[in-house]
């Protein structure tokens, strides 16, 4: 079968930092001899994750979880501003892999509140980094997955709004809230640019790659919210996709004969599964 691959596919600039740093702190247990934890999934992959516990890295689900001494890393998507002040009175040594681009996000929307402005959130309301995200904004944020849920929010006249978007939102969706928002609001109010370089370029070319093939394989996990996205695009497109965490869950019966795949993943997925995928699509 022929295959076309998306050159951009796999790793973001913030889950490699954050997997680096975390195979730093690997290097430095038997001198450190603390516990390694993730507060939480560092990165959106169940695969990558079970590497890193077969390594021997604790994956924690609150803070409750931890003792004195563990040495803890930050998730790449972040965590609320509460948590990272708890955080720092544990007794535990703190590792921030939070991707800069994500970082970024939170002051930016902090300084927005601070200067007393109300956040309008485009995002997933339970995804971490979007709870993250509302944490440095105030009880008075909120949030939305789209278009039409935008334009159906009750808001208050007396309030100034400003607009963000969780970082690996849809550009183009994201461009029309903010081009409807001075019709709804009655006035342009500040948008932040929040939607990450990489979730950009990933998008930009899913959407070519689409609009030259048959079926596109989107691989990753199934969790991660860019994956996702890159398959919704596919089918925004009118063709058709096939999201996958593992390349073991192809279906040959997918597949019509003389068809021409693309292939692309999420900004979580590790190379060897793209590459495992394209085998697989190669001998079908």
């Amino acid at each position: 079968m022929d295959v076309k691959r998306a050159k951009t596919a796999g790793f973001c600039m913030g889950v490699s930092l954050a997997l680096k740093k975390l195979d730093d702190e690997l290097k430095k247990k038997n001198i450190a001899g603390s516990r390694i934890v993730t507060l939480g999934s560092i990165i959106h992959n169940p695969q990558v994750i079970e590497e890193y516990e077969e390594k021997g890295v604790v994956r924690a689900t609150d803070l409750e979880d931890l003792i004195p001494g563990d040495r803890v890393l930050i998730r790449a998507h972040g965590i609320t501003r509460e948590k990272e002040r708890r955080l720092a009175k544990l007794g535990v040594v703190v590792i921030d892999a939070t991707c800069p681009k994500v970082k970024r996000a939170q002051l930016g929307i902090a300084a927005m509140h601070d200067n007393g402005q109300t956040l309008l959130l485009f995002g997933e309301a339970d995804h971490p980094e979007v709870r993250g995200l509302l944490s440095y904004a105030g009880p008075e944020a909120k949030v939305f997955g789209s278009l039409e849920e935008f334009l159906a929010l009750p808001l208050d006249s007396g309030i100034t709004y400003f607009l963000a978007a969780q970082t690996t939102q849809d550009i183009g969706e994201y461009n029309k809230i903010i081009d409807s928002a001075e019709t709804k609001l009655g006035y342009k109010p500040v948008a932040l640019s929040t939607v990450c370089s990489a979730t950009r370029r990933r998008m930009q070319e899913t959407i070519e790659l689409a609009r030259g093939v048959d079926i596109v394989v989107v691989v990753g996990g199934y969790e991660s919210g860019n994956t996702r996205r890159l398959a919704e695009a596919v089918k925004a497109e009118g063709k058709k996709a096939l999201h996958i965490e593992m390349p073991g869950e192809i279906p040959s019966s997918f597949f019509a004969k003389g068809e021409l795949v693309g292939l692309t993943a999420g900004a979580s997925t590790p190379k060897y599964l793209i590459d495992d995928a394209y085998k697989v699509l190669q001998k079908l």
